[in-house]
């Protein structure tokens, strides 16, 4: 039977056809990749352990949305792009939204949660949930190597989040000059181990030296003899962080901010580059090493030097940088391809806050935002697996969330539901439907690979 809700809309004709569209497809969906995003969270059972995380205070009787559904709903929504909670009010109905969040069929309705709903839950939101919550991130990470690992790379970074009116811990930030939030984020690689909302009166190191303190404790639980690397820009350059590395058999590569102290110290290589530069006109660079302490500093620290003078107009530019570490080795190893490869958090990042909208903290409530801020690192997490394990090999091998979503998860497709059944028909000129069904099998081996053990 046709179900019509709005007026056909009439184009010009094709060849004397009339071309007309109508809304009268009966369950259509947009997002028929919602399967895939389910399957890989069946084989990490990520919706669980977020749902375990969270005290839930409703009456059992009243309830009609089971919170893991809740979690669900909202987790698949930002993986596939869907930011805001208003988007819900027309998701809600879709059949394949409520099959892949699991929604139990109470009383023959099993549309999902409305945005109030999903709203209540953001807002009773308590600060140990959030505890909880952030420790799911490091037990997935835990989970995610088959084998322990031998060493491990920690790159961490602060970034801005613009805030959307005077919200709970509302500050102007010098640096970006503008009212945000100052995010924290640890990453190790391409996977995601802590993003934490903070507000913007801060120094980017604030609670960095906790949070490490926390997070190398959890991860030699896990795997006592593994070692660790922290790699951060210039604002995690402090010695009492250090002084705690030093002391638990840490390394550190951390950025120093060129002061006058540093360039009187290294002005002889600086001096060496800028002559060079003046006989040829080029770039020249030079890599030396020095002991140094600033003036609040325990004790002096290896510092790595890099003096370089830039070509350019007229006299050039001088271009010295200065990286603390307690690693030894050759400074310019150490520089060009240990420290400066912590530059690939900054795609993390871009894809956690502009791929996932952990950037979208539009809540009046502060916690309410952190819990929005990992919600987006969860579903980073959800998207990333299945890059990590079942696009391993392809063209979307290192593509990023925008890519992988537009490909594989927004995909158009009708649903068929029965009492035994439901098929999701994907249309048969769907150009990425051999790429589709590899990872649907990969994602199904990796499960059944798990289910044996």
């Amino acid at each position: 039977m046709t179900h019509r809700t709005t007026a056909p809309v009439s184009f010009t004709s094709v060849h004397g056809r009339k071309l007309v569209a109508e809304f009268s497809a009966g369950h259509l969906t947009s997002d028929a990749g919602l399967v895939l995003l389910r399957e890989a969270d069946r084989q990490l059972g990520l919706v669980a352990a977020l749902d375990a995380a969270i005290d839930d205070p409703r009456a059992p009787e009243r309830i009609e949305h089971p919170q893991a559904t809740l979690l669900a709903q909202r987790l698949f929504g930002l993986a596939a792009g869907y930011e805001d909670l208003n988007d819900h009010q027309h998701l809600r109905h879709d059949p394949l939204w409520q099959a892949a969040a699991d929604h139990p069929d109470v009383e023959g309705s099993a549309d999902l949660a409305s945005p109030p709903t999903l709203c209540r839950l953001e807002n009773r939101i308590t600060r140990r949930d959030l505890v909880r919550l952030a420790a799911v991130l490091v037990d997935q990470f835990v989970a995610s190597f088959d084998a322990p690992p031998a060493e491990l790379t920690l790159d961490i970074d602060a970034t801005d989040d613009p805030i959307h009116g005077r919200q709970e811990q509302h500050f102007f930030h010098g640096y970006y000059d503008a009212y945000c939030f100052l995010p924290l984020y640890v990453t190790c690689g391409s996977r995601l181990l802590v993003a934490y909302l903070r507000p913007a009166n801060i120094g980017a190191d604030h609670h960095a030296r906790a949070i490490l303190k926390l997070l190398v404790t959890r991860l030699r639980q896990a795997w006592p003899g593994v070692k660790v690397l922290i790699r951060g820009d210039s604002g995690f350059g402090r010695w009492r962080l250090m002084r705690w590395c030093d002391s638990h058999d840490v390394r550190y590569l951390f950025g120093l901010a060129r002061n006058a102290v540093l360039e009187r110290e290294s002005q002889e290589w600086l001096g060496w580059v800028a002559e060079a530069h003046r006989l040829d006109g080029r770039s020249h660079r030079f890599f030396g090493t020095l002991s140094y302490a600033a003036g609040t500093w325990d004790r002096p620290r290896r510092v790595i030097v890099k003096a370089e003078h830039l070509r350019g107009s007229d006299a050039g530019k001088s271009n010295p940088r200065y990286v603390v570490t307690n690693l030894a080795g050759d400074a310019r190893t150490l520089y060009e391809e240990v420290y400066c490869a912590r530059g690939d958090m900054e795609n993390r990042i871009k894809e956690q806050q502009l791929g996932l909208f952990a950037d979208r903290t539009s809540c009046h409530a502060f916690l309410a935002n952190t819990f929005r801020v990992l919600m987006a690192a969860a579903a980073y997490v959800l998207v990333e697996h299945i890059r990590r394990t079942a696009l391993v090999g392809t063209e979307l091998e290192k593509a990023e969330v925008g890519t992988i979503r537009l490909r594989l998860f927004r995909v158009a497709a009708l649903v068929v539901t029965s009492v035994r059944r439901l098929v999701v028909r994907f249309a048969r000129s769907y150009v990425w439907q051999a790429l589709f069904v590899r990872v649907a099998r990969q994602l199904q081996s990796r499960r059944r690979a798990d289910d044996s053990t």
